[in-house]
């Protein structure tokens, strides 16, 4: 049985060009691993941006995380994986922009 709806988590990294594709790649990878440690996570999926519009502002790698509740979503947050992703994160991230919604 599907839920009625989900709570949708988008995050979207701009990454520092002093960055590798090999850094920004690990980054990727251990943020989707997430999705296997963090049993509020229902479900992600991931993909670099490639509009033609070139209204990205640079920001390139964007991630969509979907739970059952608002607190799911802070759990998520405060999960012991999620606090060592971001020293992952930390050194290549120039910005973030997050974007939290229930599906409509």
């Amino acid at each position: 049985m599907q839920p009625e709806k989900y709570l949708r988590h988008v995050v979207i990294f701009q990454f520092k060009e002093t960055s590798s594709d090999t850094a920004i790649q690990h980054v990727a990878d251990t943020f989707y691993a997430l999705k296997d440690q963090i049993p509020q996570i229902v479900a992600m999926e991931w993909g670099i941006n490639n509009s033609p519009e070139n209204h990205h502002q640079g920001f390139t790698h964007c991630f969509v995380l979907s739970y059952l509740s608002e607190e799911d979503l802070a759990s998520y947050q405060l999960h012991p994986a999620h606090i060592a992703f971001q020293e992952v994160l930390q050194p290549h991230l120039s910005k973030v922009f997050v974007v939290d919604y229930w599906v409509k």
